[in-house]
């Protein structure tokens, strides 16, 4: 059932409640990327990609989504949970022993959403260029959708796959960049600066779009639809999503500490007191 603008507000908060529990449940995990990234799962899962349920790997005549970045896979199991691809009692498990919540998405225990094993980073563009492609040679009609960290993008195979999609013209595919301009050892400036990325972008032939908002759910729900009507052109489309490290809880925000840092007792209780709901759903 479709979900207004507020009760999707109200998830994000419950998906950040969801990322903290699960990354101080084990005292390990990546909080920071999550955290700023929960109104971009919230807008794709919740208003902008025609998915089926139940889950199928083929995934025919339905959007797919990949994420590149799979170290950010506590948003992405609250939110596949949250839309009720699994059990939300199963996020309990994350990154224990036999569990299908694994530190990076994997594919063998065919948890339901994931259709890639992520984590090495530069990779899932590729991916998605070859399932777009595989949707035009199908008739498939519907879109392909990949997230990518701003620091992944300083992998040389990200680059080589930009050339690829703009010269075979992948216009089903959009991509979209986390860019909160930190990594894992500090500011991607400092680390290895991306320069004038919308330039770069579309000097490789992409259409390029930008938010300044990422961190606002209606503001990313426009620019995804915008972006959905710039497909079919003869190029593909990315989003350059500026977001904030940590959103959602003071102490997190402008810092990279909270790559894949998890909070200890005093800490996870000061933080969702900031993510306060009147009646959580928690797990």
């Amino acid at each position: 059932m479709s979900k207004s603008i507020e009760e999707l507000k109200s998830l994000t908060t419950q998906i950040r409640r969801d990322i903290l529990r699960m990354v101080h449940a084990v005292n390990s995990g990546h909080p920071g990327g999550s955290l700023g990234c929960v109104e971009y799962f919230t807008a794709l899962y919740g208003k902008v990609m025609n998915y089926q349920l139940p889950f199928t790997m083929e995934g025919k005549n339905e959007d797919l989504f990949f994420l590149s970045n799979g170290h950010i896979s506590p948003v992405y199991y609250s939110t596949l949970a949250r839309f009720d691809f699994f059990p939300v009692e199963e996020l309990k498990t994350f990154r224990k022993l036999d569990s299908r919540l694994q530190g990076h998405p994997t594919t063998h225990e065919g948890l339901p959403g994931v259709r890639i094993a992520s984590g090495s980073l530069g990779q899932g563009l590729s991916v998605a260029i070859g399932a777009a492609l595989g949707k035009k040679l199908d008739g498939d009609a519907s879109l392909v959708y990949s997230l990518h960290g701003d620091g992944e993008l300083q992998e040389g195979q990200i680059w080589e796959a930009l050339m690829y999609a703009a010269h075979n013209k992948v216009d089903n595919l959009i991509a979209t960049v986390d860019y909160n301009n930190r990594q894992i050892d500090g500011d991607v400036d400092d680390v290895l600066s991306l320069g004038d990325l919308h330039a770069k972008l579309e000097a490789f032939g992409w259409t390029v779009l930008n938010e300044k908002n990422g961190n606002d759910l209606e503001a990313v729900i426009a620019i995804l639809e915008k972006a959905k009507a710039e497909t079919g052109k003869g190029k593909p489309v990315v989003i350059i999503l500026n977001t904030e490290m940590g959103n959602g809880v003071d102490f997190m925000m402008g810092t990279h500490a909270w790559h894949g840092k998890a909070p200890n007792d005093e800490q996870l209780a000061k933080a969702m007191e900031q993510l306060y709901l009147e009646a959580p759903a928690d797990y």
